[in-house]
């Protein structure tokens, strides 16, 4: 017997979100229907799925195999009903899109496949690079488009929101114990770890409370890139505010813990932005809708 379909988008819905609660609201589903469907597939192909426990969901080995291609053949059928009504074959395009380092490694470069897939005539372009660099190169259009999450300055862009980018101020779980960090004063005991002087993350933790008081850290360190950051924090070096989903699991796993817990940081988001009056404008439009329902990771 051949897996069908439905029992195939339940898996991924499942798969992608690991509570199947959220994946039957997904997929418009009741939980008792979203199991008989997993269920139904896990018997077609006399294999375990999912490891259940009252607790929690996770794949199992053969889930893990399973799931590229499931995505994959889920993606080609949604393009027969295009593939039948199309009049003639689109000519193919390609767009150069700049990216940050650790996003565009931990999230874009994995999602080509299934860009591609969605819309095969189009060829996507990495360029590596930081926020300002980018943005001015898509102003100049030697880029189409950047994705970012920087403040927005220069007149002439136009963009479509992807996703929220939640922060979090850390510290490593040993240095956090050792040094109290819990007011303004005890700043003075501690190194700042940061981006660069014009575009500081800590800054949206000083959005959160107000600039209230003056936060005056003993040295402050700038290092480029949220990667190298979050390797300094783990060493020990000094606190930070990251992007929440960036140290997830450091957080889970208790090699990081937040500062201040109770403050709620300021909240951005990733855009993806392109110059004004750009002629493939629509082509930008529907990569950001497509981006927007591919998760952060």
């Amino acid at each position: 017997m051949l897996p069908d379909l439905e029992s195939l988008r339940c898996f991924e819905a499942g798969a992608t979100h690991l509570n199947f609660r959220t994946a039957a609201r997904a997929v418009a589903l009741s939980p008792a229907a979203l199991g008989e469907r997993i269920k139904r597939l896990e018997d077609t192909l006399d294999a375990a799925l999912f490891a259940r426990t009252t607790r929690r969901v996770a794949l199992t080995a053969a889930g893990q195999r399973l799931l590229p291609h499931a995505r994959a053949l889920l993606e080609q059928a949604g393009r027969c009903h295009a593939v039948v009504h199309e009049q003639a074959r689109a000519a193919p395009f390609e767009l150069a899109i700049g990216t940050r380092f650790e996003l565009g490694l931990s999230w874009l470069t994995p999602a080509l496949r299934r860009l591609r897939a969605h819309v095969p005539e189009r060829t996507l372009h990495l360029v590596f690079g930081d926020s300002p660099d980018l943005l001015d190169r898509v102003r100049r259009g030697q880029l189409d488009g950047a994705i970012t999450s920087a403040r927005l300055t220069l007149a002439g862009l136009s963009y479509e929101r992807l996703h929220d980018e939640d922060y979090a101020f850390v510290g490593a779980a040993r240095l956090v114990r050792q040094r109290r960090l819990s007011r303004a004063s005890d700043a003075a005991r501690h190194v700042l770890l940061d981006i660069a002087p014009e575009l500081p993350l800590f800054r949206y933790f000083l959005d959160a409370i107000g600039r209230r008081d003056v936060w005056t850290f003993g040295a402050v360190e700038y290092l480029g890139t949220i990667g190298a950051i979050r390797q300094r924090v783990l060493q020990g070096a000094g606190v930070a505010v990251l992007p929440r989903y960036f140290v997830a699991r450091d957080l889970a796993a208790c090699r990081l813990v937040r500062v201040l817990p109770r403050v709620r940081l300021q909240r951005d988001a990733f855009r993806l932005v392109w110059r004004t009056g750009h002629p493939r404008e629509r082509d930008l439009r529907e990569l950001a809708s497509e981006l927007s329902h591919i998760p952060l990771c």
